[in-house]
């Protein structure tokens, strides 16, 4: 019985400015970035390490991180659109 959690995703490291590109370029839209100078800085990018579910599972992800975010995008608007415009079913009060 497996009962620890799986890191499951692309081990393809990221920037948060990369993923808004790659999501700008997907949806067709410009995000209008603020960005918070006097804040703390984060981390500079992500990425999955996937080595437990790799040895544990034999799984690796075969979708680019680009390609399966096109996926989510095209579902999310299929989904939408056969509910409409009220997205309070994806998203949490």
């Amino acid at each position: 019985e497996l009962s620890e959690p799986y890191n499951v995703g692309s081990d393809e490291q990221v920037s948060i400015n990369q993923m808004i590109e790659m999501i700008e370029e997907i949806a067709d839209y410009k995000v209008n970035k603020n960005y918070l100078l006097d804040k703390p800085k984060g981390v500079r990018g992500r990425s999955s390490n996937n080595e437990l579910v790799k040895k544990v599972l034999n799984w690796s992800y075969k979708i680019k991180l680009k390609d399966g975010l096109k996926k989510t995008y095209d579902w999310m608007n299929i989904e939408i659109n056969k509910h409409g415009s009220n997205i309070s079913r994806f998203t949490k009060s």
